[in-house]
């Protein structure tokens, strides 16, 4: 029996992991939506579907769902602009539940974020241990567009720091605040949530085949969580970067970020436990966890290392 899926956000950094989770998987046939990005040759390959369907345009969405089993949504906007935001994530999801509940679509599945839940700390929080609280347009419209699929007997996944080849936002947002620093910060034992890039795309993946119907909140990072000092330390050594010998502490660290606001406020939030809890995403979406952040980051590194030397 084959179990048909349509993926939005098919080229980008995690739809690009889902789709070819689900190419590896037998059983499942493939319906791919982009907007702006074309796919690669490994993406549309035989047997792939490949549709266009803009979030800002629901007219784009008519006819997308039809036939479909599961949905995977990835798309979203992310970065500056409270109105984009808000017409992508919270009325252009809006728009495709609807098209998947015309369409009689059996399975929703969502990718979201933890940022919903706003500045911590955050220690071994449990979906619903603590309600949303987004302090960004982007997590605000991503807290709203999930309202739409949960009311629709759908699954929410929230990851934290996602990491691996294609990563512009986390790892390079790191390393530009080492940048500033000239240094390592030393001596923070905020624990955060990571998950590798390709596990989260297999977990997106196991959502929707699982014969357990999975509805609701999860949080999808790996079990164990990695300190601050852990995760800078990996990060200046991993991408050789000129500083890693050099030791700042904390609050010298904070004075020497106080004439940049940007780099203090996430400094600041990286000394703040931002840890994610939830077991049953393994047992629930049949997924492996996968190495740890050192092993799978190192993995990651000669990605990385390309990236930031352009």
């Amino acid at each position: 029996m084959t179990t048909r899926i349509l993926i939005t956000g098919a080229a980008g950094f995690v739809g690009s992991r889902v789709a070819a989770a689900a190419r590896a998987t037998p059983g499942v046939s493939l319906r791919l939506m982009t907007h702006r990005t074309e796919l690669d040759a490994s993406a549309a390959g035989p047997g792939v579907e490949t549709v266009h369907g803009d979030l800002a345009d629901p007219g784009t969405l008519r006819g997308s769902c039809e036939g479909v089993d599961a949905v995977i949504h990835c798309a979203s906007h992310i970065g500056s602009g409270e109105q984009t935001a808000r017409i992508v994530n919270e009325h252009g999801t809006r728009a495709l539940v609807d098209e998947a509940v015309r369409s009689g679509v059996g399975r929703i599945v969502q990718l979201s974020t933890a940022s919903v839940y706003g500045r911590g700390p955050f220690r071994a929080l449990l979906p619903g241990m603590a309600e949303p609280a987004p302090a960004s347009a982007t997590s605000l419209t991503r807290a709203a567009a999930e309202q739409h699929v949960l009311a629709a007997g759908g699954a929410v996944l929230r990851p934290h720091i996602v990491h691996g080849a294609g990563d512009r936002w986390a790892i390079p947002g790191l390393v530009a605040l080492l940048r500033y620093l000239s240094a390592g910060p030393v001596g923070c034992d905020a624990r955060h949530s990571m998950i590798d890039v390709g596990t989260l795309g297999r977990a997106l993946l196991g959502a929707a085949l699982s014969p357990k119907q999975p509805a609701g909140v999860y949080h999808v990072n790996h079990p164990q969580p990695v300190t601050c000092s852990e995760l800078l330390s990996e990060v200046l050594t991993g991408l050789a970067l000129p500083w890693a010998r050099t030791e700042i502490g904390l609050d010298e660290a904070r004075a020497r970020l106080a004439g940049v606001p940007y780099a203090k406020h996430h400094f600041e939030m990286l000394t703040v436990d931002h840890w994610f809890a939830d077991e049953r995403v393994w047992g629930d979406f049949d997924c492996v966890p996968g190495p740890d952040f050192r092993t799978s980051f190192a993995e990651h590194a000669p990605w990385y290392r390309k990236f930031l030397s352009r």
